[in-house]
């Protein structure tokens, strides 16, 4: 944790940096670290990546990354090849790795007033790789991204310069299995100028290897937020899609003043300490910060790898600052640390200490002066417990560290005044839902100005000072009274009223019904005041006597006309009972059915259907003639205009309503016919001129007609058959010569079946 030198000054921070320092929302820092799993298969070790991405989150600006674009080389800082791109923690193809962002809660300076709101987000994308050992050269995962804050004072065209986080491994972490050093702590948003800084940036290794800290550049990468769409994946874009490889630049710092080792600027500069990590100095610069730390990793003087942070921090103005503070039930004057405290009904008050900030608090002191000449000092209790010697008014202080630059001091003024009883008493008919009369017996010796009631249900409330008050449900109702004194002191009291009354009459929904068995009744019980836990009994007078629901569902199997009976008794014992006569008439339900003529076999040529009802207690029809026509008569007829499979609905409604219904499908087939003459004059005289068939081919397919000359070589061919021969040779060549012709014609039916007609034909001139 970082911590101000001297140990026990305090500082009040007021952030005094340009305005759009709380508007960014942009990328402020991040890290990669690794961990060897272990050699999965020979020659090959599964790494664990775990990548920390820090960003500002005041502002409108980009979210982290969901996927993450990543890549991976292998070779040298100067000469590599990309072995693998990926992305993490996105859906589908990108779905590698996980994700969890959280918002960070920075180390902030000692006792610092005013601290500016300052919101800083860490995105942790963690994922495993697995890599084949490679004895002379490194890996090189890489994570590239803009945009930094435009409010970065040390290095060039910060609005301009991306970041590249990377992380090698190289052969040695390889061969050894190595697990890379990881921080410790998350590094101090704010810095108070020209005051000592002492923050340890020290990392943890797991292995136990020696490291050795610096301050080195952090490097760029990413081009400018407003890229074009054109080089926005690339090396030069916003996000470079994969990640580029090394070599990588290095951020522009603006030297003399700024440098990658004097990253703050100031005289004498801030420093690291190479073997703890600890960072300490003065800053003397206002601004924001690029900083960069590497933590070089070594085993038997072997470098085997480097982890580098690079980070945003913020140095801004402070001031001494400490507030002294309790808990109080108002201020005499807003802002001026005078506290007015009421205590009614006792004389013994504890004062609840809410100074900021404790942990810099050396000392503090309770004084109070009695109005008898007794004083009382309390030096060991943060939260001070007075005994006050009688009803009266008092002053005291709370003084914290008197003396101490750093010191503040509350004035305290108490109040102790006389006790307020409160009581109530209350009467009510136990098994009558009338109102429940409240009578108050409270008292106090300076007079009571206000009643507040709550009758322990939702709304039910009164101010007066005797109410009456009527309850919409049952139950043991808890009632509080809270009084209220002149002198603005209050007490509660609360008594449970036990609430069961019966039912004034008992009224059920419905009030008549009539229906078709088997007919399923919800009884409604309208019936109040009552709950579940009433003891209700329905004889719902067919011989079953049920014990509850409240409003029960019950099917009458039978037909008849039935009386039903309800008896209701409240938990405190009251009772009321209720006959409704003839109640419920059940009447037998109709039954669907008919018969159908032509009842052989159907087709487009014959599809009229003449329909016969034989349902029974129906005074109503409704027929659904397949999806083409409805219809109300009791015996239609109906001509069905297409073939295929066509289902029929006949539903019939009784005289009270009920209904049943039946269905029937038939299957109407397409039919085709089919005929071919045996003689032809193909003379020109308009008359008999071409041979073809004539008939019904609806829905047929792949028709041929194929006719030949008795030396067996065809004369005609056509695949139409609405064209015919006109005993040409295929019908363009010279007349053939009168004679006895065969043909052969052959076509696929509507449902698949074949046809073929073979014959003569005589041709005549």
């Amino acid at each position: 944790m970082a911590r101000f030198i001297p140990a026990r000054a305090v500082f009040g921070c007021l952030l005094a940096l340009f305005p759009l320092f709380m508007q960014a929302m942009h990328i402020i820092g991040g890290e990669i670290t690794y961990e060897c799993l272990g050699e999965i298969t020979p020659g090959v070790n599964r790494f664990r990546f775990t990548m920390k991405i820090y960003r500002d989150c005041n502002g409108g600006g980009a979210d982290f990354d969901k996927p993450a674009q990543m890549a991976i080389y292998r070779g040298t800082l100067s000469a590599n090849t990309l072995f693998e791109d990926f992305c993490v923690a996105g859906q589908g193809a990108c779905n590698v790795g996980t994700f969890d962002d959280f918002r960070v809660v920075p180390d902030t300076p000692e006792c610092v007033k005013d601290i500016p709101n300052r919101c800083v987000e860490q995105g942790t994308y963690v994922f495993t790789k697995d890599l084949p050992i490679l004895q002379n050269a490194s890996y090189f995962i890489v994570y590239q991204r803009c945009c930094r804050n435009i409010t970065i004072n040390n290095i060039v065209a910060p609005g301009s310069v991306g970041a590249t986080f990377m992380v090698e491994i190289t052969p040695a972490a390889q061969t050894g299995c190595n697990n890379s050093p990881v921080f410790k702590d998350f590094p101090p948003v704010f810095i108070c100028n020209n005051f000592a800084l002492l923050f340890d940036h020290g990392a943890v290794d797991a292995d136990g290897d020696q490291l050795v800290y610096s301050f080195c550049s952090p490097l760029s990468g990413g081009g400018p937020l407003l890229s074009p769409q054109s080089v926005l994946k690339s090396c030069d874009g916003a996000a470079p899609d994969p990640p580029c490889g090394p070599p990588f630049d290095n951020v522009p710092f603006t030297v003399p003043t700024f440098t990658p080792t004097n990253p703050m600027g100031g005289n004498p500069q801030v420093s690291i300490n190479s073997s703890t990590g600890v960072i300490s100095g003065t800053p003397n610069i206002l601004g924001q910060f690029v900083v960069g730390v590497c933590v070089q990793e070594f085993r038997n003087g072997v470098l085997l790898s480097t982890i580098r942070r690079d980070f945003q921090f913020n140095v801004t103005d402070c001031q001494p600052a400490i507030f002294a503070d309790i808990a109080t039930d108002s201020f005499l004057q807003l802002g001026s640390q005078r506290y007015r405290v009421k205590a009614c009904g006792t004389r013994s008050v504890t004062l609840n200490n809410r100074s900021e900030d404790q942990n810099f608090v050396d000392f503090f002191r309770w004084e109070f002066n009695f109005n008898n000449g007794d004083v009382f000092v309390d030096s060991v209790n943060w939260n001070a417990t007075v005994v006050f010697p009688d009803t009266g008014y008092y002053e005291g202080v709370l003084l914290l560290n008197p003396g101490s630059p750093c010191s503040d001091t509350a004035f305290i003024f108490v109040d102790v005044y006389p006790p307020v009883s409160t009581d109530f008493a209350f009467v009510y008919d136990t098994c009558e839902a009338t109102p429940v009369e409240f009578t108050d017996l409270s008292a106090s010796v300076v007079g009571l100005k206000a009643w507040n009631w709550s009758f322990g249900v939702p709304g039910g409330a009164s101010a007066q000072q005797n109410p009456d008050y009527q309850y919409p449900i049952p139950g043991n109702h808890p009632v509080k009274l809270r009084v209220t004194d002149n002198n603005i002191c209050s007490k509660d009291t609360t008594k449970v009223i036990e609430w069961f009354p019966a039912p004034p009459l008992i009224i059920l929904k419905p009030s008549s019904f009539i229906g078709c068995i088997p007919t399923e009744i919800t009884f409604t019980n309208l019936s109040t005041p009552i709950d579940d836990s009433y003891t209700i009994i329905w004889d719902f007078g067919d011989g079953t006597i049920q014990n509850g629901p409240i409003s029960p569902n019950y099917t009458y199997l039978n037909p008849g006309i039935y009386t039903v009976s309800v008896a209701i008794t409240s938990p405190i014992g009251c009772y009321i009972t209720d006959t409704f006569p003839n109640l419920i008439r059940a009447v037998p339900s109709p039954t669907a059915g008919f018969t159908y003529l032509p009842d052989s076999l159907l087709s487009n040529f014959n599809n009229t259907i003449q329909f016969f009802d034989q349902s029974v207690g129906a005074n109503r029809w409704f027929w659904q003639l397949d999806r083409y026509e409805t219809t109300n008569e009791r015996n239609p007829s109906y001509s069905f205009p297409d073939t295929g499979r066509v289902c029929v609905l006949q539903v019939v409604t009784h005289p009270e309503g009920c209904k049943d219904s039946i269905s029937r499908c038939f299957d109407i087939q397409p039919e085709v016919r089919w005929f071919m003459p045996n003689a032809f004059t193909p003379n020109g005289d308009g008359s008999n001129d071409d041979f073809f068939g004539k008939g019904y081919l609806e829905g047929s397919r792949n028709f041929q007609m194929a006719i030949w000359n008795r030396w067996g070589e065809m004369v005609f061919e056509t695949t139409n058959p609405n064209v015919g021969w006109n005993g040409r040779y295929m019908n363009s060549a010279g007349m053939s010569p009168q004679g006895v012709y065969v043909y052969v014609v052959t076509f696929t039916g509507p449902r698949g079946e074949p046809f073929e007609f073979k014959g003569f034909v005589t041709l005549l001139n």
